[in-house]
């Protein structure tokens, strides 16, 4: 099994890909490889690491780190948070463990405009709910 499909199985993504195509923004040229980009996306974030440590399978880190703040700039996220959770609210709460949540060095200023922090909270929780919507269709 490849990297690409341990972070999105077939079944999460054939149900998150509709999902992805009505918030996402629609440019001059659709994006080359989305789904391998969000899977770097989402490895980055589930796993905590820097961009620079996302596995060269996943594709270019800048890729990935460049679609990432231009979606948290444009809500993305949080329009596709809405999307999934509106799907299954059986679904519930989605739980962190707070054994490795860190403050940043820079955590004790206040949020800077086209802050990121609140859409890297909400991949983490995608992740859990589209990989959830994903076990409850099959």
């Amino acid at each position: 099994m490849s990297m690409m499909q341990s972070v999105f199985s077939d079944d999460a993504w054939s149900v998150g890909e509709p999902l992805i195509e009505t918030v996402r923004p629609k440019g001059k040229t659709p994006p080359r490889d989305l789904r391998r980009t969000l899977s770097a996306i989402f490895w980055r974030h589930q796993n905590g690491a820097k961009w620079r440590s996302i596995p060269a399978e996943l594709g270019p880190w800048w890729t990935a780190a460049q679609l990432f703040i231009r979606w948290a700039k444009l809500g993305v996220w949080q329009a596709l948070f809405e999307q999934v959770k509106g799907q299954d609210p059986a679904l519930g709460m989605v739980f962190l463990d707070g054994t490795n949540i860190r403050a940043h060095h820079k955590a004790a200023g206040a949020a800077k405009k086209g802050d990121s922090e609140n859409a890297a909270m909400i991949v983490k929780h995608l992740a859990a709910r589209v990989e959830g919507l994903a076990a409850r269709s099959a």
